[in-house]
């Protein structure tokens, strides 16, 4: 027999760690919100509603509570399950996501974060790269790039032409574009390996079971 884990436990001691004062109520809604996705949003092969979903929550939920220490508890952790998981829904379930979200956190209105200069910098480089910039792709670019803040690593999942290279692209060079003028952003590079070409241990790193040594992989390097 297996045993369950206990959701709202964990999720409820990783917020006090965190510092939230509100941390029994907010790990019942975390816990509500995937329970309520699973049986009202459509089955696909990326949606995730288990463990590894909660921590990712909790651990956006945790930095923006560092970043942002003064702010209403139910506006960050709101942030934190839009950050991680509106990316990956499709367009049939999104009102169904917003309405969960909506009744889970009634009154509560999410500030619009300050991408003013990140946007101009995608502007330019959109011009650069002879790319139309749609609301749709500017909406695209700017959920890759809150993506890549609370992950380590994600997937770009879409049809062909729609996108997926290019959003990336334009997001690396606006974000060296803002670095070398001083912002608090990295200088981002950004190379093609064929997976084919190098083993899951090459890549990540890979511990040896007859002389008990870790080896880095290439993306340790």
């Amino acid at each position: 027999a297996m045993m369950v884990p206990d959701y709202g436990m964990i999720g409820e001691i990783i917020l006090y760690s965190f510092g939230f004062v509100q941390a029994r109520a907010l790990a019942r809604k975390i816990v509500a919100t995937y329970r309520l996705c699973s049986e009202q949003l459509s089955s696909q092969s990326h949606y995730d509603y288990g463990m590894r979903a909660v921590k990712s929550v909790l651990t956006a939920a945790g930095n923006l509570k560092l970043k942002y220490p003064e702010e209403d508890e139910n506006i960050i952790m709101l942030r934190a399950i839009n950050d991680i998981n509106l990316a990956k829904f499709l367009d049939i379930d999104l009102p169904l996501f917003e309405g969960i979200t909506s009744d889970l956190f009634p009154g509560i209105e999410l500030p619009k974060p300050d991408y003013v200069k990140l946007q101009a910098a995608i502007e330019n480089q959109c011009r650069a790269m002879n790319l139309q910039l749609t609301p749709f792709f500017l909406d695209k670019i700017l959920q890759v790039y809150e993506m890549s803040l609370v992950r380590h690593g994600f997937m770009l999942v879409g049809e062909p032409f729609a996108g997926k290279t290019s959003a990336y692209k334009v997001l690396a060079a606006a974000l060296s574009e803002l670095h070398e003028a001083g912002e608090p952003h990295p200088k981002v590079q950004h190379m093609i390996i064929n997976p084919k070409a190098v083993t899951m241990g090459q890549l990540y790193g890979q511990f040896d079971p007859v002389s008990h040594e870790w080896t880095d992989g290439v993306l340790a390097n």
